[in-house]
């Protein structure tokens, strides 16, 4: 996978004739470690040493993600990360999967706003043992985690396919050139031909998006930082076009999700809703908003002011709407060799919410009596029914 780069021409171009068009043993051991979910000895070590936050001693954690990494070396992770803890509320939030942690499940569900035409996501939070004879719920959810799973194999379609008009429009956005896409293309077949062929045995927690970034991102070793930089771009470029075409239809309306949730007697958040504003609009019967997420930092006063507002137009009948705030932490990221991971995301971590001790924030919180202790007591509370 050796790079030329032609006289004429400043930026490499990538050597399609040192691409091997058969499926070769070194590509075999790239994909096995990319879609692999066991972990070595070095990964655990890695996630078993957080820095420690010795002065924050309330921990809440209702949006994150355990992905791959078993939730005991999750729950040492947090330990040592808090020595001083005195009080914690913890629910991991995996994407369409429920899963349960010191008594408590939640999971992340994509779903369907019907009233504006477009996806939006939503948390739900359970008491354990509520949820461990749940069919209808985890039915549905078991569809979802299979719908949204299958956008990959759109993903790869369109480059392979290829889809030229999604793909002359993510070259033209993003300066990728012939040699580059050519590239991708003999990869991603590569990469297609070796699902079909391992399916029966792939863990499906692999078969997401990040699998091609994560494949691309192995050869840096090889290629170089800034030529696969320029191969990311152009794959995040193509992905959105297939993000913004994929079909909603198959989706659970958001009604129904919440309808099923407040069955179980579950709690429903709005995650990040500056990513779909028109669901303040929508008065979902939730719980509450996450007024401040690491992918969502930009309104947050704001955010509380709204949440003040409706609080004071829902009289004494209905529950206030909570304050809450996520870290939306990607343990997989920690797993990761330093060089290979997401900067953003690594640096995420379980009950790290910053905005709590921002002191502009903190000032509007302290006036409407909000902390991170209030929350987790009143979060508690409610899930307890």
């Amino acid at each position: 996978m050796k790079l030329v780069k032609p006289g004429s021409r400043d930026c490499p171009e990538f050597d399609m004739e040192a691409v091997d068009p058969e499926i070769t043993d070194a590509d075999r051991v790239r994909f096995s470690q990319v879609v692999s979910v066991e972990m070595a000895p070095w990964q655990v070590e890695q996630v078993l040493e957080p820095a420690q936050q010795p002065r924050q001693e309330a921990v809440l954690g209702v949006h994150w993600h355990p992905e791959f990494v078993p939730l005991d070396l999750i729950r040492k992770r947090i330990d040592k990360m808090f020595p001083n803890k005195s009080e914690e509320l913890l629910i991991p939030t995996q994407h369409n999967e429920l899963m349960s942690f010191g008594g408590y499940a939640g999971v992340e569900v994509d779903c369907y706003a019907s009233g504006f035409n477009q996806k939006v996501q939503l948390l739900l939070h359970f008491e354990a043992d509520r949820v461990q004879d749940a069919p209808v719920l985890r039915s549905m959810l078991a569809h979802t985690y299979k719908y949204r799973s299958s956008q990959l194999f759109e993903f790869m379609d369109t480059i392979i396919g290829p889809d030229r008009d999604r793909i002359g429009a993510a070259m033209r956005a993003t300066g990728a050139e012939t040699d580059l896409v050519e590239f991708v293309q003999a990869h991603v077949r590569k990469i297609a031909k070796l699902l079909d062929e391992q399916w029966p045995d792939l863990p499906r927690i692999s078969i997401k998006n990040k699998m091609l970034r994560n494949y691309f991102d192995s050869m840096r070793p090889e290629l170089g930082e800034a030529p696969v930089n320029r191969i990311q771009a152009f794959l995040k470029a193509v992905k959105q076009l297939v993000k913004q075409g994929f079909s909603l239809k198959f989706f659970y309306r958001a009604t129904e999700i919440i309808e099923e949730a407040r069955g179980l007697g579950g709690g429903i958040v709005i995650p990040h809703p500056e990513q779909f504003w028109p669901i303040l609009l929508a008065d979902y019967d939730v719980d509450g908003y996450e007024v401040w997420n690491p992918q969502s930092q930009r309104y947050t006063e704001f955010l509380i002011s709204v949440v003040n507002d409706k609080n004071a137009r829902r009289g004494a009948s209905r529950k206030p709407i909570l304050v809450l705030m996520g870290d939306d932490c990607h343990m997989g990221e920690k797993t990761k060799l330093p060089e290979q991971q997401d900067a953003d995301k690594a640096g995420r971590e379980i009950g790290i919410q910053p905005a709590w001790d921002d002191l502009a924030i903190r000032k509007q919180l302290i006036m409407t009596g909000i902390s991170r202790r209030s929350a987790i007591a009143d979060y508690k509370a409610r899930l307890a029914g």
